[in-house]
């Protein structure tokens, strides 16, 4: 089921969340139901880039080696490495020419789950007179979560679309909602 559609204007920002290969089934680290997503982000990234509103897209960019890989005492397989056909976004996922491409993790010694941990993006997006942020993507549990915690730290007004998102643990998303309504960030189902 599709959210409502949202109501975009130039002060608002969409954040497509790792949108990635490796990400989507048949992927280094797959969620379930990732490649379906990527219709729906299309049209919200059509619907938002004709109000205005700037699009944001990050990914993962591990170089080989990376902490947060398993032969490194990491959570995570190899995934994301950069240059590669897995960090690349999803084939099928539609980025206007002026979207801003977010790179994360880029560092051998450290991990970063949010798009605005150690990227700029938060003194970025208020540069431009940002003032709330809409996320969607991979995973709503992992990345996601940290993305639209971090955006409430970083004082934005906080839209999450549920619908635009999928988990790696399905378990876990009652407990990510109860946590973005503690932080003060909405949900669309």
């Amino acid at each position: 089921m599709r959210h409502a559609q949202v109501d975009y204007s130039r002060r608002d920002a969409l954040l497509v969340v790792d949108m990635q290969n490796d990400f989507c089934e048949g992927g280094a680290l797959a969620v379930d139901g990732g490649n379906a997503l990527v219709a729906d982000i299309n049209a919200e990234i059509t619907t938002a880039h004709q109000a205005g509103a700037l699009v944001v897209a990050t990914r993962d960019w591990h170089p080989v080696d990376h902490v947060s890989f398993a032969h490194r005492g990491g959570p995570w397989p190899v995934h994301c490495v950069q240059d590669t056909e897995g960090a690349a976004f999803h084939p099928d996922l539609r980025l206007p020419a002026d979207t801003i491409r977010v790179s994360k993790a880029t560092a051998f010694d450290a991990d970063a789950y949010s798009g605005f941990d150690g990227t700029g993006l938060g003194d970025y997006l208020r540069d431009r007179g940002i003032s709330r942020v809409v996320v969607c993507g991979l995973a709503l549990d992992v990345c996601v979560r940290a993305t639209v915690l971090d955006a409430r730290r970083e004082g934005f007004d906080t839209l999450l679309l549920e619908s635009l998102s999928a988990a790696v643990d399905a378990d876990m998303v009652a407990a990510c909602r109860r946590e973005f309504a503690e932080a003060g960030a909405e949900v669309r189902p």
